[in-house]
């Protein structure tokens, strides 16, 4: 009846009450964010990282190739020094963050 009233499921309440009692009874511990244990990854693409990626995918593609594709420019990345190594994934969120597509 309660879970209804405030709309969540019955195991939101069953965890909250759990959460209450392992805090002694203290409102404020119980509703509380956690403290991360882990500092958060700084991400490996700056804006320099960045321009460098978007200037390789508007370069031309390397002899052999029409077109770059992701997993074509995460191999040509990993062969350059000053970029760290990005997989395709990542490649592809950046270029699709600035409108670039790969044609």
């Amino acid at each position: 009846m309660i879970a209804a009233r405030l709309e969540v499921s019955g195991e939101m309440l069953r965890l909250v009450a759990k959460r209450f009692t392992d805090t002694g009874g203290d409102v404020l511990a119980t509703i509380g964010r956690k403290k991360r244990d882990l500092p958060p990854v700084p991400s490996p693409v700056t804006g320099e990282v960045e321009a460098r990626l978007i200037a390789l995918a508007c370069s031309q593609p390397p002899a052999g190739h029409a077109r770059w594709s992701l997993r074509l420019l995460e191999k040509h990345v990993e062969l350059t020094e000053d970029i760290p190594n990005l997989d395709h994934s990542t490649i592809g969120r950046v270029l699709k963050k600035r409108n670039c597509a790969l044609i």
